[in-house]
């Protein structure tokens, strides 16, 4: 990468047009046939294979390498997309270091797993770009709400259309995707992936997307409910965190969620503008994908500051490690105190900090980093939950397959209580909680709730 401009403030076009498609292009490129039939080979295909067990969607991961090396990729496409209907996705962002990696009994012997999201996006990528391999059973003549298209929204609309049911998708956005789309860094998902597979999963038919529909403002859950035989609630957390620091509305002070929304969103990058010296704030994928992009956009000087130890961060190792060897420095043990400025910030002051035996906080002395740009990256909070719903931890309480406490109405993904965030677990819950509005529609089992 060449030298970007040292230009004051915050300020873009700071590298060359080259310099950005280099940056940005694919993180992990695509395998070759030998590539992967190399990789598969490595397999052991395990009786009660841990990877599966650590898949939040159970693929069995064994089959569809054996596939892969026996030759028809096509066959393991089909085995990955039966439990995981955005397994492409999957394969590219999951953190699977931490799931099917990790458990890898390869991992544990030779510290060196097979891999698992590779293949798994080799056999996936061939079949985004054929029609649709399933077919829709016959009309059941139910209906179905589902409010979000991202991850676990759409997992359950494809479900449901799949088995038979009429669904109408109702998402708040310009486009359906919802974290793949808007969230996810952009040297992971290129070239438009995310929405050819968004229009890939609704070539099956049955399923109808309604853009700029917002719970609480164009659509009501009340309403949903008088019209439609069940209604999925996965429309995700639309609030971020505040810092809880003086000085946090000054200029150039930004949810961390806002800037990669814009990033994923720009048709040419040379548009966006970028500080010299970039602060984020936070620990997790989220603080980790803004302050990569800020470095390759051009910014000199870019830490991530968290305020807990670095075994604490919610980004996996592989994730930090891909920081640290972008050019970012992780900062741990210190909270911010205050942003300074006048007007725009141009400073953020710390406290470093102790871990306490009952989980709090000590903070110490105090230091400054320099910053003409600071991302917030401490957390979303689900924004808006419809009346009369129970909450556990400010989302929305659940039990089994994701039943809230209002009969008819299920909720899955990122503002259901209990997921860890993750696309791939969002894609299971969707998926589980269609197959229960499926079974309650048909009668096979007792409608109900969850209770308070």
């Amino acid at each position: 990468m060449t030298q970007a401009k040292l230009t004051p403030g915050v300020v873009p076009g700071r590298l060359t047009p080259a310099d950005y498609a280099d940056n940005f292009a694919d993180v992990a490129p695509a395998l070759i046939p030998h590539e992967a039939r190399v990789a598969a080979d490595r397999c052991y295909f395990c009786h009660d294979a841990p990877c599966v067990t650590a898949c939040p969607t159970s693929i069995d991961i064994p089959l569809f390498i054996r596939q892969i090396a026996t030759g028809t990729p096509d066959a393991a496409a089909l085995t990955i997309f039966h439990q995981n209907i955005l397994g492409g996705m999957c394969a590219r962002v999951c953190p699977t270091e931490n799931l099917c990696e990790g458990a890898c009994v390869r991992m544990e012997a030779e510290g060196m797993p097979v891999e698992i999201g590779a293949l798994q996006r080799f056999a996936t990528d061939g079949m985004i770009d054929q029609p649709h391999p399933f077919t829709r059973g016959a009309p059941t003549g139910k209906r179905v709400a589902v409010v979000g298209a991202g991850p676990a929204g759409l997992s359950a609309a494809h479900r449901l259309a799949a088995k038979g049911h009429e669904v109408v998708i109702f998402e708040a956005r310009a486009k359906a995707g919802g974290l793949n789309e808007y969230g996810i860094a952009s040297y992971k998902t290129v070239d438009g992936f995310a929405q050819d597979e968004v229009d890939w999963l609704l070539s099956i038919g049955g399923i109808e997307l309604r853009n700029e529909q917002r719970l609480g403002e164009q659509i009501t859950l009340p309403a949903l409910q008088a019209e439609f035989d069940a209604v999925f609630l996965g429309m995700g957390l639309g609030g971020v965190n505040a810092l809880r620091a003086d000085g946090e509305n000054r200029e150039n002070v930004r949810d961390a969620v806002d800037f990669i929304r814009d990033l994923r969103q720009a048709e040419d990058l040379a548009t966006l503008p970028v500080g010299r010296d970039v602060v984020v704030i936070g620990g997790g994928m989220t603080a980790v994908d803004a302050a990569v992009q800020s470095k390759l956009l051009g910014a000199e000087n870019v830490t991530i500051v968290y305020r807990r130890g670095q075994e604490r961060m919610g980004a996996s190792d592989h994730e930090q490690h891909h920081a640290t060897s972008s050019g970012v420095r992780i900062l741990c043990n210190a909270m911010p105190i205050a942003v300074h400025g006048n007007g725009a910030v141009r400073e953020v002051e710390f406290a470093y900090t102790e871990d306490m035996p009952d989980g709090s906080l000590n903070t110490t002395e105090h230091f400054r980093l320099k910053a003409d740009q600071l991302f917030r990256a401490i957390g979303q909070r689900l924004d808006g939950a419809p009346d009369g719903i129970a909450l556990s931890g400010g989302k929305i309480a659940v039990t089994g397959p994701g039943r809230t406490s209002l009969a008819g109405v299920w909720a899955g993904g990122d503002c259901a209580a209990g997921g860890d965030d993750l696309t791939v677990t969002g894609v299971a819950e969707g998926r589980d909680a269609a197959e229960d509005i499926h079974a309650v529609l048909m009668g096979r089992t007792a409608a109900g709730a969850s209770g308070p």
